[in-house]
């Protein structure tokens, strides 16, 4: 038999015995499973009212109705009748819903047609070329701007029913990354179509209920982009993790900055900062690019709140959730995202703080950025920012030279501050803190000099070379004056 015929096979002995929520997750307890497990599943999707579904591996609709009641039109595909059928007699009361029983390798559609493609549980049953395969229909099937979701269960089984034989792929999650990065489409002479991340994490309910931390989702988004652009790298997540910070580089930034650190000043400038905010027992906290954990750690250990940890670098968040192993932190104090802050979406009034640190340097488009704080924070919720920032009026060309290559944005940090006012943000300090910066800097060369031969046989000579020469070169641009260093605290007004 080829693949699909054992596929069939293996869902068919399923079938047979029951059409079930327990059938479709392959778990005894999947009721109560999913009490936890689906609505934080929907939770990660974009806003679909009104918008065009395709729901891929849909089974007997255990996510179709909830699609098809918020969505304009939901495509149903499964390639088991017997699971169609189900979904066809659960949702008889709904009218939008287009129900195909195709095998997706093989299904066609119209180009541009979908808002979301949505898939829970369907990768781990296609063979690898069949996979990529139909992540270049999907990048097809999708307009300009609209998502990918999908679901899978990765480097292990996760449900507890017996199975006679077990076809699924369970692949480690570097591969679906392979797998998206590498699809593209061309759009013209200049541009192609690809898909960019906007979240990846694991499924919390898996991990609350089995300690299960293999269950992922990943969000996509289809964007059009320049074929120069990114220095030349897929997008910028891949510019992160295989120029700024690979894994060599994140590792050889912790050494100056102290055991779970990646920010200036480490331990001793996360908890002055952190002090300016007086967290409570209980409290929400977003930190926006929060690299390995540190200041996450910090936070949820000494101010028992939880923190949601995101950063866009896959690197940062992988070497992040083993620290968290060593410092026992559990997901119910850090839940670490790989995600895109500029895309990834929260519920309104999710967070009481909002943390970042020397991270919106990165972005262009502060003002759309801190518009999304003023909606994820709750009323009278605090934003505390650290950036890189620069003065006011010219700079030498060796300034704009670095910031050029490393594609920072940076402003005065007087700029900075109006670009929170503009976002609605109120009691807004704006502080130019380039004197502690300096005295940072100074301090943490001195401590690289000092354990040189340890730095070396570490790392080597080359990535001492480099820590020593780019502080040094840092303290010149901020005693020239090119380069500054900013505090910002805002709030969002209270009711």
């Amino acid at each position: 038999m080829d693949v699909r015929e054992i596929m069939s096979e293996y869902w068919k002995d399923h079938a047979q015995k029951s059409s079930s929520i327990q059938t479709m997750m392959l778990d005894s307890n999947a009721e109560e499973l999913s009490k936890d497990e689906k609505p934080e599943i929907l939770s990660y999707l974009p806003d679909i009212s009104g918008k065009t579904v395709i729901e891929l591996g849909a089974g007997i609709g255990r996510f179709t109705t909830i699609l098809a009641e918020k969505a304009k039109h939901v495509i149903a595909v499964d390639f088991m009748a017997e699971f169609i059928q189900k979904n066809k007699v659960a949702n008889a009361h709904l009218n939008n819903i287009e129900y195909l029983c195709e095998d997706v390798t093989k299904m066609e559609q119209p180009e541009a047609q979908a808002d979301l493609v949505f898939s829970n549980w369907l990768f781990m049953y296609l063979e690898d070329a069949e996979v990529q395969k139909v992540f270049h229909k999907m990048l097809g099937w999708l307009k300009e701007g609209g998502y990918l979701f999908i679901r899978e269960s990765c480097n292990r089984p996760s449900g507890n029913i017996p199975r006679k034989s077990n076809p699924t792929n369970y692949r480690d999650t570097d591969l679906y990354e392979a797998f998206y990065s590498s699809v593209s489409m061309p759009c013209d002479e200049n541009h192609s179509y690809g898909f960019d991340l906007v979240l990846s994490k694991a499924v919390d309910a898996y991990i609350k209920h089995k300690s299960n931390k293999d269950q992922m989702v990943w969000l996509l988004q289809k964007v059009k982009r320049s074929n120069s652009s990114n220095f030349g790298y897929k997008n910028f997540q891949d510019f992160l993790d295989n120029q700024q910070y690979s894994r060599n580089g994140i590792l050889r930034y912790e050494k100056v900055f102290g055991r779970t650190y990646v920010s200036t000043g480490g331990y001793e400038t996360t908890k002055e900062f952190v002090d300016m905010l007086n967290l409570q027992a209980g409290q929400q906290v977003l930190d926006v690019g929060a690299g390995i954990g540190g200041s996450a750690f910090y936070m949820a250990k000494n101010f028992n709140v939880k923190v949601v940890a995101n950063d866009l670098s896959s690197n940062m968040v992988s070497i992040g959730l083993e620290r968290a192993q060593e410092e026992d932190i559990t997901p119910d104090q850090v839940v670490f995202e790989i995600a895109d802050a500029t895309k990834r979406d929260y519920a309104a009034e999710s967070f009481d703080v909002i943390y970042s640190r020397d991270v919106i340097l990165h972005i262009n488009d502060k003002l759309s950025l801190f518009k999304r704080f003023f909606k994820w924070l709750k009323p009278g919720g605090k934003v505390l920012i650290t950036d890189y920032c620069c003065k006011a009026g010219e700079h030498s060309e060796a300034f704009k030279s670095y910031v050029n290559q490393r594609g920072y944005n940076l402003l005065s940090p007087q700029q900075y501050g109006e670009v929170l006012k503009e976002a609605g943000l109120v009691n807004v300090r704006a502080e130019d803190k380039s004197d502690l910066f300096i005295q940072v800097l100074e301090g943490e060369l001195k401590k690289t000099e000092e354990m040189r031969e340890e730095f070396i046989t570490e790392f080597s000579e080359e990535d001492y070379d480099y820590i020593v020469n780019g502080w040094k070169d840092k303290l010149v641009r901020v005693r020239q004056g090119d380069q500054r260093w900013g505090l910002f605290y805002a709030e969002k007004p209270a009711l």
